[in-house]
């Protein structure tokens, strides 16, 4: 995959025409459900032209579960960036209702993957600062065989989990990516001493409290949503990227519509042009009916004043006495 990321943030121009859509934290909470106005919301600015991608640590045969439901048609990138897969035709299309909740995909139309001696490096690292590793891989998912997260995984894949005795030992070809699950906020605490450690090697990001995951070197979403775009012919003034995550971070900074929900991390607000409410206010479908579906005069004003907004709530967390400081919802935002 070229790199089309941009040197400098581009400033924003109207009207969107590409989304980059999160799905956990963004689209979804808890439940995992989607909301009848985010799908109207997303199936509207589909029927006007505009290119929708979910852009997600999900693999794409979890995800397509959630473009199916909104009506999509644009590639998933999936595992952090690594891979971008087709939708599928309407005729190949079908979801599996109950867990593991997974759907048919289309043919890859790019996988950068780890390298085997860089995958096993880091699966060691991981054990050695506390964290259990496993790999996600194209549609696969590999467990080492005492790991105790098992269960978990399970409810999220079904019964395809392979087991290996010893992943440190047993990889020995390129996989998408390592993913280690950890106490909340042993991720976030770990994230720079892992970048040190791969730096060249290497692309450690954070996608949940518990969750710290390596790529390969260079991969991200933000990468994969600039291939994307550029393959479209639509210059990133006019992607509109909405993410929550440390994983979110290089797609909300490279888009000129780059938004933070509210409950995102420090990092990722600071980055943000816009801040939307929460997923359980509906936050992303009130960003895109405000910028997206509103006429072109309301969408500049409604941009103008929520990027004032998200300079105040900004502000507010620089001035925030310690780190620690929670991220809450901004006044004036989306609504």
């Amino acid at each position: 995959m070229r790199d089309h990321r941009p040197r400098v943030r581009p400033e924003p121009e109207l009207p969107v025409r590409m989304l980059a859509l999160d799905i956990d934290g963004t689209l979804v909470g808890h439940d995992m459900v989607l909301s009848d106005r985010l799908v109207d919301a997303v199936g509207e600015a589909v029927r006007r032209g505009v290119k929708v991608s979910l852009a997600t640590g999900r693999m794409p045969s979890s995800a397509v579960v959630f473009a199916n439901r909104l009506g999509l048609t644009e590639p998933i990138i999936g595992h952090q960036g690594a891979i971008v897969r087709a939708m599928p035709g309407p005729r190949a299309r079908g979801d599996v209702t109950l867990p593991p909740f997974r759907g048919r995909v289309g043919r890859i139309l790019s996988h950068q993957p780890m390298a085997p001696d860089v995958i096993r490096d880091a699966i060691r690292w991981c054990f050695a600062n506390g964290l259990n590793p496993h790999i996600n891989t194209v549609e696969r998912m590999i467990v080492q065989a005492d790991d105790p997260n098992a269960a978990d995984y399970s409810t999220y894949l079904g019964r395809d989990a392979e087991v290996v005795e010893d992943l440190a030992r047993d990889i020995h070809e390129p996989m998408s990516k390592v993913i280690s699950v950890g106490e909340p906020g042993r991720p976030m605490a770990l994230i720079e001493e892992a970048r040190r450690a791969f730096a060249g090697r290497a692309s450690p990001t954070v996608s949940h409290p518990r969750f710290l995951e390596f790529t390969a070197e260079g991969v991200s979403k933000g990468r994969a949503v600039a291939w994307l775009a550029h393959r479209a012919g639509i210059p990133l003034s006019q992607v509109l990227a909405i993410g929550d995550a440390l994983n979110d971070l290089e797609m909300i900074s490279d888009a000129g519509h780059g938004a933070a929900m509210a409950t995102a991390v420090p990092e990722v607000l600071l980055a943000a042009r816009y801040i939307a409410e929460p997923v359980e206010a509906d936050g992303a479908a009130a960003l895109i009916e405000a910028l997206v579906l509103a006429p072109e005069d309301e969408a500049r004003r409604n941009a103008a004043r929520l990027a004032e907004a998200a300079r105040e709530r900004q502000a507010a967390l620089r001035a925030a006495p310690g780190p620690g400081s929670a991220p809450g919802t901004a006044s004036g935002t989306a609504a």
